[in-house]
């Protein structure tokens, strides 16, 4: 199957090499020209724009966006829209809002063309591991590309799925992310209470790595903290500061629109968001308070 790319990032780019070892044609764009010559060197065509990238597919094309969830998602949505004819098909792989995605499907579908929105999870050891992908659109559409899916999964019987309608895909996927955040998060306090019991002396790494097998708390992201405490085991020069890329956020509003209690997603959260405010106003008033009803000290800066 041929299939054209477009956004050649480390994941994109992970990808589009996956599908070309498991026989696929794949046609790439992005828009730095050194992420399309090494696409290049991996054996696949690129193109310098939305409009060659077309031109090189037959039709019926498929085309798979892994593009930043917002602006550019939108916008690249926007700038295909007038070169795809009924029969194309797109994929978007990224981390969309499920309502966004639900609202481009329609949009496409008055003009013929087939949308999948496929939730991705696996990061950078993807290519070497296989995606995890959840599925939603129309079930004809996901069947003609089980190939695809089958390549890029663990195994073709293994970690993918055609999990409903257009939409459920990316809000699988947030979910998904949610869980991640409260799992992060447990894992990150955890540690920071044995790292805080100085009388013990405690090799977190070595902690890390007894966990990793056989208890019921081992898992990949356990793995990966394991690996983190062995190459750095103060983390020294790492700031204190943790981004978040929307899903959460999105997971938890999602819970309230719900009625449905989340108070872990939700307090992880709120802790990435705490992290930013190297400065904070909410801390100072908290002492200040303590002073005036109590006359507790107060730290100076």
């Amino acid at each position: 199957m041929k299939i054209g790319m477009i956004g050649l990032g480390r994941m994109g780019a992970n990808m589009a090499e996956r599908l070309l070892r498991g026989g696929h044609q794949v046609v790439g764009f992005d828009p730095k020209a050194e992420a399309r010559q090494e696409l290049e060197h991996k054996g696949a065509t690129s193109a310098t724009s939305l409009d060659e990238l077309v031109l090189k597919l037959e039709a019926p094309r498929t085309l798979w966006t892994m593009v930043p969830a917002g602006a550019v998602t939108e916008n690249t949505f926007n700038a295909l829209l007038p070169l795809l004819a009924a029969g194309d098909t797109v994929i978007d792989g990224g981390n969309s809002n499920y309502q966004d995605s639900m609202r481009r499907a329609k949009v496409l579908a008055d003009k013929g063309i087939h949308f999948i929105d496929c939730g991705t999870s696996g990061g950078i050891w993807g290519l070497a591991e296989g995606y995890s992908m959840m599925v939603g659109g129309d079930k004809d559409a996901v069947d003609r590309h089980r190939p695809i899916f089958e390549t890029l999964a663990p195994a073709k019987d293994q970690g993918w799925g055609h999990v409903g309608p257009v939409g459920s895909g990316h809000f699988t996927k947030m979910v998904h992310n949610g869980v991640e955040y409260g799992l992060m998060q447990a894992y990150a306090e955890g540690f920071a209470i044995m790292q805080h019991k100085q009388a013990f002396q405690l090799d977190l790494h070595q902690i890390a790595e007894i966990w990793r097998t056989g208890s019921v708390v081992r898992s990949w992201l356990l793995d990966l903290t394991s690996d983190a405490l062995a190459k750095n085991p103060s983390l020294s020069g790492i700031a204190p500061f943790v981004e978040d890329s929307g899903e959460g956020r999105w997971t938890v509003a999602e819970a309230i629109e719900l009625n449905v209690a989340a108070p872990v997603i939700t307090a992880s959260l709120i802790e990435r968001l705490r992290s930013r405010d190297a400065d904070s106003f909410s801390d100072k008033l908290l002492a200040a308070m303590r002073n005036e009803f109590g006359g507790h000290a107060i730290k100076q800066e």
